[in-house]
């Protein structure tokens, strides 16, 4: 699988990465030998990009990557996870997280984004993975944390990198004008995009792609299929966007795509992920996969790009910005 590095970085990405919040059992549970064979069959396919975070499933997502890579030879993946959330015991439990993770809260998280906590949130991280170190390092979520993560997780995370511990940090969430900020003011060598660089939401061409462009820096994009309404090559009432039920504005949108995707012989998933990496500073679109069955299906998507024809007709029909980059 073809990799594009980091710009300004010596790490190299896979076009496509491996998400590993579900393995940390999002919305359901998942078995330990469910994780392991995903992770299994990405690295047999080529993909060389594992993404992870403690806030996954209160460290679960960590601590099955780890042990599935762990046995890997350690200079053919890269692993990213994220700092801002530390895992504290939970004074009371109530025997299932709060948050959409199925697991026990025995643990809760506690935001921190100062230079000590994001120190030490790096170092329960390499503990739960039982890895020597950690290539990327996103800082997670600030949106209501901005002075600290500016101020003293980017120069904490900044130090490591020029140490050489490691390889490459940057930030990752859904706000699109805080991930402007960190490529702008920030030392971030690349920012990670979620569901606003997608098919039905292109808004990070208005102002992170741009920046990106002008910086010089990298965008890992996920959230691809919009929590949902992209997945199905045939969107059904019900299904969700960004994590809640569609409008039907957006469900009849993403239908209109899915029959144009169907007169060119590909796909609405097929569509929804080629479409970002042809933005020349998209260095990796990351999804989700649970099951081994879950990766052949993303990589079955990757493999089979939609011919370039769809994407003028999507302009054309007013389904797709006119300033986008297409495949």
């Amino acid at each position: 699988m073809r990799r594009q590095g980091i710009p300004g970085t010596t790490v190299c990405l896979t076009e496509l990465g491996f998400g590993g919040a579900v393995i940390g059992n999002l919305y359901r549970a998942s078995t330990e030998d469910e994780a392991a064979a995903a992770v299994d069959a990405a690295w047999d396919a080529g993909i060389g990009y594992f993404d992870t975070a403690p806030h996954y499933g209160l460290g679960l997502s960590e601590r099955r990557l780890g042990q599935a890579l762990r046995h890997r030879p350690r200079d053919e993946y890269v692993v990213s996870s994220k700092v801002g959330r530390l895992l504290v015991p939970n004074e009371h439990p109530t025997g299932r997280d709060a948050d959409i993770f199925a697991v026990p809260d025995d643990l809760r998280r506690q935001r921190d984004y100062l230079r000590d906590g994001v120190r030490r949130s790096l170092a329960d991280t390499l503990e739960r993975m039982g890895l020597d170190r950690i290539d990327v390092v996103y800082v997670h979520d600030p949106d209501e944390h901005w002075t600290q993560a500016a101020d003293e997780a980017m120069p904490a995370l900044a130090e490591l990198r020029d140490a050489g511990v490691v390889g490459a940090i940057g930030a990752g969430m859904n706000s699109t004008t805080l991930l402007t900020r960190f490529l702008r003011e920030t030392a971030a060598d690349l920012v990670m995009v979620a569901g606003r660089y997608t098919l039905l939401d292109q808004s990070a061409l208005d102002d992170v792609l741009p920046a990106a462009t002008e910086t010089g820096k990298g965008v890992v994009a996920v959230g691809v299929f919009n929590s949902g309404l992209l997945a199905q090559p045939w969107p059904v009432p019900g299904a969700t966007y960004d994590y809640a039920p569609a409008s039907a504005e957006l469900l009849d949108r993403a239908r209109r795509i899915a029959d144009v995707c169907s007169r060119h012989g590909t796909t609405l998933p097929a569509a929804a992920v080629a479409f970002p990496l042809a933005h020349p500073n998209v260095v990796n679109v990351t999804l989700g996969m649970r099951t081994a069955a879950e990766v052949a299906e993303n990589l079955a998507l990757h493999a089979d790009p939609p011919p370039a024809a769809l994407w003028t007709d999507l302009q054309a029909a007013g389904l797709l910005r006119p300033d986008a980059p297409i495949p």
